[in-house]
Protein backbone atom coordinates (compact mmCIF):
# COMPACT_ATOMS: atom_id res chain seq x y z
CA UNK A 1 0.00 0.00 0.00
CA UNK A 2 1.34 3.42 -0.97
CA UNK A 3 2.30 5.43 2.15
CA UNK A 4 1.35 8.69 0.44
CA UNK A 5 -2.16 7.35 -0.19
CA UNK A 6 -2.61 6.55 3.52
CA UNK A 7 -1.24 9.94 4.54
CA UNK A 8 -3.69 11.58 2.14
CA UNK A 9 -6.56 9.65 3.79
CA UNK A 10 -5.37 10.95 7.15
CA UNK A 11 -5.49 14.53 5.85
CA UNK A 12 -9.00 13.86 4.57
CA UNK A 13 -9.96 12.30 7.94
CA UNK A 14 -11.28 9.10 6.33
CA UNK A 15 -10.58 7.08 9.47
CA UNK A 16 -12.83 4.10 8.77
CA UNK A 17 -11.09 3.51 5.45
CA UNK A 18 -7.70 3.94 7.14
CA UNK A 19 -8.62 1.38 9.82
CA UNK A 20 -9.56 -1.24 7.20
CA UNK A 21 -6.33 -0.69 5.28
CA UNK A 22 -4.06 -0.81 8.35
CA UNK A 23 -5.64 -4.01 9.65
CA UNK A 24 -4.39 -5.74 6.49
CA UNK A 25 -0.86 -4.34 6.71
CA UNK A 26 2.29 -5.62 8.38
CA UNK A 27 3.07 -4.00 11.75
CA UNK A 28 6.48 -2.80 10.53
CA UNK A 29 4.89 -0.98 7.59
CA UNK A 30 2.25 0.55 9.85
CA UNK A 31 4.93 1.90 12.21
CA UNK A 32 6.75 3.38 9.21
CA UNK A 33 3.59 5.13 7.99
CA UNK A 34 2.81 6.50 11.45
CA UNK A 35 6.33 7.86 11.74
CA UNK A 36 5.26 10.55 9.24
CA UNK A 37 2.31 11.71 11.37
CA UNK A 38 2.11 14.26 14.17
CA UNK A 39 1.37 13.09 17.71
CA UNK A 40 -2.37 13.84 17.50
CA UNK A 41 -2.92 11.70 14.37
CA UNK A 42 -0.52 9.02 15.58
CA UNK A 43 -2.43 8.59 18.81
CA UNK A 44 -5.77 8.69 17.02
CA UNK A 45 -4.83 5.95 14.55
CA UNK A 46 -2.96 3.94 17.19
CA UNK A 47 -6.16 3.69 19.22
CA UNK A 48 -8.07 2.52 16.12
CA UNK A 49 -5.88 -0.56 15.73
CA UNK A 50 -6.91 -3.92 17.17
CA UNK A 51 -5.19 -4.34 20.54
CA UNK A 52 -2.85 -7.16 19.53
CA UNK A 53 -1.79 -5.32 16.36
CA UNK A 54 -1.29 -2.10 18.35
CA UNK A 55 1.17 -3.88 20.63
CA UNK A 56 3.18 -5.18 17.66
CA UNK A 57 3.20 -1.73 16.07
CA UNK A 58 4.29 -0.14 19.36
CA UNK A 59 7.31 -2.47 19.52
CA UNK A 60 8.45 -1.10 16.13
CA UNK A 61 8.04 2.59 16.98
CA UNK A 62 11.08 4.78 17.42
CA UNK A 63 12.09 5.64 20.99
CA UNK A 64 10.67 9.14 20.58
CA UNK A 65 7.30 7.79 19.39
CA UNK A 66 7.16 5.30 22.27
CA UNK A 67 7.80 8.10 24.76
CA UNK A 68 5.02 10.20 23.26
CA UNK A 69 2.56 7.30 23.27
CA UNK A 70 3.35 6.29 26.87
CA UNK A 71 2.95 9.88 27.96
CA UNK A 72 -0.40 10.26 26.19
CA UNK A 73 -2.30 7.00 26.74
CA UNK A 74 -4.18 5.97 29.85
CA UNK A 75 -2.77 3.67 32.53
CA UNK A 76 -5.15 0.90 31.43
CA UNK A 77 -4.00 1.13 27.82
CA UNK A 78 -0.35 1.10 28.92
CA UNK A 79 -0.93 -1.89 31.18
CA UNK A 80 -2.30 -3.91 28.25
CA UNK A 81 0.68 -3.01 26.04
CA UNK A 82 3.19 -3.96 28.74
CA UNK A 83 1.41 -7.26 29.40
CA UNK A 84 1.60 -8.18 25.73
CA UNK A 85 5.12 -6.93 24.94
CA UNK A 86 7.92 -9.47 24.96
CA UNK A 87 10.11 -9.01 28.02
CA UNK A 88 13.21 -7.83 26.13
CA UNK A 89 11.13 -5.19 24.30
CA UNK A 90 9.79 -3.95 27.66
CA UNK A 91 13.35 -3.70 29.04
CA UNK A 92 14.41 -1.71 25.96
CA UNK A 93 11.45 0.59 26.52
CA UNK A 94 12.29 1.18 30.18
CA UNK A 95 15.97 1.82 29.43
CA UNK A 96 15.06 4.64 27.04
CA UNK A 97 12.33 6.29 29.15
CA UNK A 98 12.85 9.32 31.41
CA UNK A 99 12.29 8.71 35.13
CA UNK A 100 8.71 10.01 35.26
CA UNK A 101 7.61 7.68 32.46
CA UNK A 102 9.51 4.72 33.96
CA UNK A 103 7.48 5.18 37.14
CA UNK A 104 4.32 5.11 35.03
CA UNK A 105 5.48 1.92 33.30
CA UNK A 106 6.40 0.17 36.55
CA UNK A 107 3.40 1.30 38.58
CA UNK A 108 1.28 -1.76 37.78
CA UNK A 109 4.14 -4.29 37.71
CA UNK A 110 4.11 -7.18 40.15
CA UNK A 111 6.88 -7.67 42.72
CA UNK A 112 8.30 -10.54 40.66
CA UNK A 113 8.26 -8.48 37.46
CA UNK A 114 10.04 -5.59 39.18
CA UNK A 115 12.67 -7.97 40.51
CA UNK A 116 13.30 -9.33 37.00
CA UNK A 117 13.37 -5.83 35.48
CA UNK A 118 15.89 -4.61 38.05
CA UNK A 119 18.04 -7.68 37.41
CA UNK A 120 18.08 -6.98 33.66
CA UNK A 121 18.78 -3.28 34.11
CA UNK A 122 21.91 -4.07 36.15
CA UNK A 123 23.61 -5.78 33.20
CA UNK A 124 26.13 -3.62 31.29
CA UNK A 125 24.32 -1.82 28.42
CA UNK A 126 26.26 -3.59 25.65
CA UNK A 127 26.26 -7.06 27.20
CA UNK A 128 24.45 -10.27 26.34
CA UNK A 129 22.43 -9.88 29.54
CA UNK A 130 20.95 -6.59 28.35
CA UNK A 131 19.94 -8.17 25.02
CA UNK A 132 18.39 -11.42 26.19
CA UNK A 133 14.76 -12.29 26.74
CA UNK A 134 13.27 -14.73 29.25
CA UNK A 135 10.59 -15.86 26.79
CA UNK A 136 11.99 -19.26 25.79
CA UNK A 137 10.81 -22.87 26.03
CA UNK A 138 12.51 -24.93 28.73
CA UNK A 139 12.28 -28.74 28.84
CA UNK A 140 13.46 -31.44 31.25
CA UNK A 141 15.57 -34.29 29.93
CA UNK A 142 13.34 -37.00 31.43
CA UNK A 143 10.28 -35.73 29.51
CA UNK A 144 8.86 -37.76 26.67
CA UNK A 145 8.33 -36.16 23.27
CA UNK A 146 4.58 -36.21 23.91
CA UNK A 147 5.00 -34.33 27.20
CA UNK A 148 7.35 -31.84 25.55
CA UNK A 149 4.92 -31.14 22.71
CA UNK A 150 2.02 -30.64 25.14
CA UNK A 151 4.23 -28.23 27.14
CA UNK A 152 5.11 -26.26 23.99
CA UNK A 153 1.45 -26.06 22.94
CA UNK A 154 0.52 -24.80 26.40
CA UNK A 155 3.07 -21.97 26.63
CA UNK A 156 4.35 -21.50 23.07
CA UNK A 157 2.26 -18.49 22.14
CA UNK A 158 3.75 -16.46 25.00
CA UNK A 159 7.35 -17.25 24.00
CA UNK A 160 9.50 -15.35 21.53
CA UNK A 161 10.56 -18.54 19.75
CA UNK A 162 9.66 -22.23 19.91
CA UNK A 163 11.83 -23.45 17.05
CA UNK A 164 14.67 -24.28 19.43
CA UNK A 165 13.94 -25.52 22.95
CA UNK A 166 16.48 -25.82 25.77
CA UNK A 167 16.98 -28.71 28.15
CA UNK A 168 17.91 -27.98 31.77
CA UNK A 169 18.31 -29.95 34.99
CA UNK A 170 16.46 -29.29 38.26
CA UNK A 171 18.87 -26.42 39.06
CA UNK A 172 18.23 -24.86 35.61
CA UNK A 173 21.74 -25.64 34.42
CA UNK A 174 21.85 -25.83 30.63
CA UNK A 175 22.40 -29.40 29.45
CA UNK A 176 21.35 -29.41 25.82
CA UNK A 177 18.89 -28.28 23.18
CA UNK A 178 16.46 -29.85 20.75
CA UNK A 179 14.74 -28.42 17.69
CA UNK A 180 11.00 -28.37 17.20
CA UNK A 181 11.52 -30.13 13.86
CA UNK A 182 13.10 -33.14 15.62
CA UNK A 183 10.33 -33.22 18.22
CA UNK A 184 7.65 -33.24 15.53
CA UNK A 185 9.11 -36.22 13.66
CA UNK A 186 10.17 -38.28 16.72
CA UNK A 187 8.08 -41.04 18.38
CA UNK A 188 5.85 -39.77 21.17
CA UNK A 189 7.40 -42.11 23.75
CA UNK A 190 11.00 -41.10 22.96
CA UNK A 191 12.90 -39.47 25.84
CA UNK A 192 14.27 -35.95 25.42
CA UNK A 193 17.63 -36.96 26.90
CA UNK A 194 18.12 -39.46 24.06
CA UNK A 195 17.28 -36.92 21.36
CA UNK A 196 18.86 -33.71 22.60
CA UNK A 197 22.13 -32.25 21.34
CA UNK A 198 24.43 -31.78 24.35
CA UNK A 199 27.17 -29.83 22.53
CA UNK A 200 25.61 -26.45 23.28
CA UNK A 201 27.05 -23.17 22.00
CA UNK A 202 26.22 -20.40 24.47
CA UNK A 203 27.29 -16.98 25.72
CA UNK A 204 27.44 -15.61 29.25
CA UNK A 205 25.45 -12.67 30.56
CA UNK A 206 28.49 -10.33 30.60
CA UNK A 207 29.82 -11.17 27.14
CA UNK A 208 30.02 -8.12 24.89
CA UNK A 209 27.28 -7.77 22.26
CA UNK A 210 29.91 -7.78 19.50
CA UNK A 211 31.08 -11.21 20.71
CA UNK A 212 27.46 -12.40 20.62
CA UNK A 213 27.05 -11.08 17.07
CA UNK A 214 30.18 -12.95 15.95
CA UNK A 215 28.77 -16.21 17.38
CA UNK A 216 25.52 -15.71 15.43
CA UNK A 217 27.48 -15.02 12.24
CA UNK A 218 29.75 -18.03 12.73
CA UNK A 219 27.05 -20.59 13.49
CA UNK A 220 23.99 -19.12 11.73
CA UNK A 221 21.72 -19.53 14.77
CA UNK A 222 18.14 -18.27 15.06
CA UNK A 223 18.53 -18.10 18.85
CA UNK A 224 21.41 -18.37 21.30
CA UNK A 225 21.20 -19.36 24.99
CA UNK A 226 22.66 -17.08 27.66
CA UNK A 227 23.96 -18.56 30.92
CA UNK A 228 25.25 -17.04 34.16
CA UNK A 229 28.65 -17.72 35.75
CA UNK A 230 27.34 -21.01 37.17
CA UNK A 231 26.06 -22.29 33.84
CA UNK A 232 22.38 -21.74 34.61
CA UNK A 233 20.14 -20.80 31.71
CA UNK A 234 19.20 -17.13 32.18
CA UNK A 235 17.67 -16.22 28.82
CA UNK A 236 18.08 -16.36 25.07
CA UNK A 237 19.01 -13.86 22.37
CA UNK A 238 17.08 -14.09 19.11
CA UNK A 239 18.37 -13.28 15.64
CA UNK A 240 16.13 -10.21 15.22
CA UNK A 241 17.69 -8.61 18.29
CA UNK A 242 21.24 -9.37 17.17
CA UNK A 243 20.53 -7.89 13.72
CA UNK A 244 19.84 -4.59 15.48
CA UNK A 245 23.19 -4.95 17.26
CA UNK A 246 25.01 -5.66 13.98
CA UNK A 247 23.50 -2.56 12.44
CA UNK A 248 24.46 -0.50 15.50
CA UNK A 249 28.04 -1.84 15.54
CA UNK A 250 28.45 -1.24 11.80
CA UNK A 251 27.14 2.32 12.20
CA UNK A 252 29.57 2.98 15.05
CA UNK A 253 32.46 1.63 12.97
CA UNK A 254 31.54 3.87 10.03
CA UNK A 255 31.32 6.88 12.34
CA UNK A 256 34.68 6.18 13.96
CA UNK A 257 36.28 5.53 10.58
CA UNK A 258 35.07 8.98 9.52
CA UNK A 259 36.51 10.54 12.70
CA UNK A 260 33.08 11.17 14.25
CA UNK A 261 32.15 10.47 17.87
CA UNK A 262 29.59 7.59 17.68
CA UNK A 263 25.94 8.40 18.33
CA UNK A 264 22.77 6.31 18.16
CA UNK A 265 20.57 9.31 17.36
CA UNK A 266 19.19 9.43 13.79
CA UNK A 267 20.84 12.03 11.57
CA UNK A 268 17.60 13.83 10.65
CA UNK A 269 16.51 14.25 14.28
CA UNK A 270 19.95 15.25 15.64
CA UNK A 271 20.43 18.97 16.21
CA UNK A 272 23.08 20.92 14.32
CA UNK A 273 24.90 21.64 17.60
CA UNK A 274 25.09 17.94 18.52
CA UNK A 275 26.32 17.03 15.03
CA UNK A 276 29.06 19.65 15.37
CA UNK A 277 30.03 18.30 18.82
CA UNK A 278 30.34 14.78 17.41
CA UNK A 279 32.76 15.93 14.70
CA UNK A 280 34.79 18.74 16.17
CA UNK A 281 36.74 16.71 18.75
CA UNK A 282 38.45 14.47 16.23
CA UNK A 283 38.89 17.31 13.77
CA UNK A 284 40.76 19.27 16.44
CA UNK A 285 42.97 16.26 17.18
CA UNK A 286 43.72 15.70 13.49
CA UNK A 287 44.31 19.39 12.86
CA UNK A 288 46.85 19.61 15.67
CA UNK A 289 48.51 16.36 14.57
CA UNK A 290 48.72 17.66 11.00
CA UNK A 291 50.90 20.57 12.15
CA UNK A 292 53.72 18.00 12.25
CA UNK A 293 53.76 18.12 8.47
CA UNK A 294 54.22 21.90 8.60
CA UNK A 295 57.23 21.54 10.88
CA UNK A 296 58.77 18.96 8.54
CA UNK A 297 58.31 21.24 5.51
CA UNK A 298 59.77 24.15 7.47
CA UNK A 299 62.83 22.14 8.50
CA UNK A 300 63.52 21.25 4.83
CA UNK A 301 62.92 24.78 3.56
CA UNK A 302 66.46 24.92 2.13
CA UNK A 303 65.82 21.82 0.02
CA UNK A 304 62.59 23.30 -1.37
CA UNK A 305 64.24 26.63 -2.13
CA UNK A 306 67.04 24.85 -4.02
CA UNK A 307 64.71 22.67 -6.14
CA UNK A 308 61.35 24.43 -6.22
CA UNK A 309 59.75 21.78 -8.46
CA UNK A 310 59.82 19.34 -5.52
CA UNK A 311 56.94 21.23 -3.90
CA UNK A 312 54.59 20.44 -6.81
CA UNK A 313 54.81 16.69 -6.14
CA UNK A 314 54.04 16.85 -2.42
CA UNK A 315 50.21 16.65 -2.72
CA UNK A 316 50.41 13.63 -5.04
CA UNK A 317 52.80 11.77 -2.74
CA UNK A 318 50.79 12.55 0.40
CA UNK A 319 47.48 11.56 -1.22
CA UNK A 320 48.91 8.30 -2.55
CA UNK A 321 50.42 7.44 0.82
CA UNK A 322 47.23 8.27 2.71
CA UNK A 323 45.08 6.27 0.29
CA UNK A 324 47.43 3.27 0.52
CA UNK A 325 47.25 3.29 4.31
CA UNK A 326 43.47 3.67 4.28
CA UNK A 327 43.07 0.70 1.93
CA UNK A 328 45.00 -1.57 4.28
CA UNK A 329 43.39 -0.30 7.49
CA UNK A 330 39.85 -0.64 6.07
CA UNK A 331 40.41 -4.31 5.17
CA UNK A 332 41.94 -5.14 8.56
CA UNK A 333 39.23 -3.27 10.51
CA UNK A 334 36.55 -5.16 8.60
CA UNK A 335 38.37 -8.47 9.09
CA UNK A 336 38.58 -7.89 12.85
CA UNK A 337 34.89 -6.94 12.99
CA UNK A 338 33.77 -10.12 11.22
CA UNK A 339 36.18 -12.39 13.07
CA UNK A 340 38.03 -13.31 9.87
CA UNK A 341 41.26 -11.84 11.29
CA UNK A 342 42.64 -12.74 14.73
CA UNK A 343 45.27 -11.00 16.82
CA UNK A 344 47.62 -13.91 16.20
CA UNK A 345 47.61 -13.16 12.44
CA UNK A 346 49.81 -10.06 12.85
CA UNK A 347 52.98 -11.37 11.18
CA UNK A 348 51.05 -13.02 8.34
CA UNK A 349 49.27 -9.73 7.65
CA UNK A 350 52.50 -7.74 7.81
CA UNK A 351 54.26 -10.07 5.35
CA UNK A 352 51.27 -10.08 2.98
CA UNK A 353 50.89 -6.29 3.00
CA UNK A 354 54.62 -5.84 2.44
CA UNK A 355 54.45 -7.95 -0.72
CA UNK A 356 51.30 -6.13 -1.86
CA UNK A 357 52.99 -2.79 -1.25
CA UNK A 358 56.01 -3.75 -3.36
CA UNK A 359 53.82 -4.69 -6.33
CA UNK A 360 51.67 -1.57 -5.98
CA UNK A 361 54.57 0.77 -5.20
CA UNK A 362 56.80 -0.40 -8.04
CA UNK A 363 53.92 -0.23 -10.53
CA UNK A 364 53.02 3.31 -9.46
CA UNK A 365 56.65 4.44 -9.50
CA UNK A 366 57.27 3.11 -13.03
CA UNK A 367 54.18 4.89 -14.38
CA UNK A 368 55.11 8.04 -12.49
CA UNK A 369 58.75 7.98 -13.64
CA UNK A 370 57.68 7.67 -17.27
CA UNK A 371 55.17 10.52 -16.86
CA UNK A 372 57.70 12.84 -15.26
CA UNK A 373 60.40 12.12 -17.84
CA UNK A 374 58.27 12.14 -20.99
CA UNK A 375 55.50 14.64 -20.18
CA UNK A 376 56.65 16.88 -17.33
CA UNK A 377 60.37 16.83 -18.31
CA UNK A 378 61.27 17.02 -14.62
CA UNK A 379 64.74 15.58 -15.12
CA UNK A 380 66.19 12.21 -14.18
CA UNK A 381 67.19 13.00 -10.58
CA UNK A 382 63.87 14.59 -9.63
CA UNK A 383 61.88 11.82 -11.37
CA UNK A 384 63.91 9.18 -9.56
CA UNK A 385 63.43 10.96 -6.22
CA UNK A 386 59.66 11.08 -6.60
CA UNK A 387 59.43 7.49 -7.83
CA UNK A 388 61.58 6.05 -5.03
CA UNK A 389 59.54 8.02 -2.51
CA UNK A 390 56.41 6.40 -3.90
CA UNK A 391 57.78 2.89 -3.35
CA UNK A 392 58.91 3.58 0.22
CA UNK A 393 55.79 5.55 1.13
CA UNK A 394 53.35 2.94 -0.16
CA UNK A 395 55.25 0.19 1.70
CA UNK A 396 55.28 2.08 5.00
CA UNK A 397 51.68 3.24 4.61
CA UNK A 398 50.30 -0.23 3.92
CA UNK A 399 52.20 -1.84 6.79
CA UNK A 400 51.21 0.97 9.17
CA UNK A 401 47.60 0.78 8.00
CA UNK A 402 47.50 -2.96 8.59
CA UNK A 403 49.18 -2.92 12.01
CA UNK A 404 47.46 0.12 13.56
CA UNK A 405 44.01 -1.56 13.95
CA UNK A 406 45.67 -4.60 15.54
CA UNK A 407 47.52 -2.33 17.97
CA UNK A 408 44.25 -0.58 18.84
CA UNK A 409 42.61 -3.95 19.48
CA UNK A 410 45.54 -4.95 21.69
CA UNK A 411 45.09 -1.76 23.72
CA UNK A 412 41.35 -2.53 24.17
CA UNK A 413 40.37 0.30 21.80
CA UNK A 414 37.99 0.13 18.84
CA UNK A 415 40.10 -0.70 15.74
CA UNK A 416 37.82 1.57 13.69
CA UNK A 417 39.54 4.66 15.11
CA UNK A 418 42.63 3.67 13.11
CA UNK A 419 40.87 4.41 9.82
CA UNK A 420 41.38 6.89 6.98
CA UNK A 421 41.67 10.29 8.71
CA UNK A 422 44.06 9.18 11.46
CA UNK A 423 46.20 6.96 9.23
CA UNK A 424 46.40 9.70 6.59
CA UNK A 425 47.65 12.20 9.17
CA UNK A 426 50.46 9.87 10.27
CA UNK A 427 51.36 8.88 6.73
CA UNK A 428 51.54 12.53 5.57
CA UNK A 429 54.32 13.24 8.06
CA UNK A 430 56.16 10.04 7.15
CA UNK A 431 55.83 10.74 3.42
CA UNK A 432 57.34 14.21 3.71
CA UNK A 433 60.23 12.94 5.82
CA UNK A 434 61.00 10.17 3.33
CA UNK A 435 60.62 12.53 0.36
CA UNK A 436 62.98 15.20 1.63
CA UNK A 437 65.48 12.65 2.92
CA UNK A 438 65.72 10.96 -0.49
CA UNK A 439 65.86 14.34 -2.22
CA UNK A 440 68.73 15.46 0.02
CA UNK A 441 70.77 12.39 -0.93
CA UNK A 442 70.00 12.13 -4.66
CA UNK A 443 70.05 15.84 -5.43
CA UNK A 444 73.11 16.55 -3.22
CA UNK A 445 71.28 19.33 -1.35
Amino acid sequence: MDELYILRLVEEKKYIQIKKILEEMNEVDIAEVMDELDLHNTLLIFRMLPKDLAVDVFAHFSVEQQRDIVNAITDKELEFILDELFFDDMIDLIEEMPANLVNKVLKDSTVEERKLINQFLKYPPDSAGSLMTIEYVELRKKMTVKEAMLHIKEIGLTKETVYTTYVTDMNRKLEGFISLRLLVVSPEDAIIEDLMEDDVIFVTTHDDQETVANVFIKYGFLALPVVDTEGRLTGIITVDDIMDVMEQEATEDFQRMAAIVPSEDPYMTTSVLNLAKQRIVWLLVLMIAATTSAYIIESYASVLSSVVILASFMPMLMNTGGSSGSQASTLIIRGLATGEIEMTDGFKILWKEFRVSLIVGITLSIVNFARLMLISHAGFAVSLTVSLTLIVTVAIAKMLGSMAPLLAKKLKLDPAIMAGPLITTFVDAITLTVYFSIATVLLNL
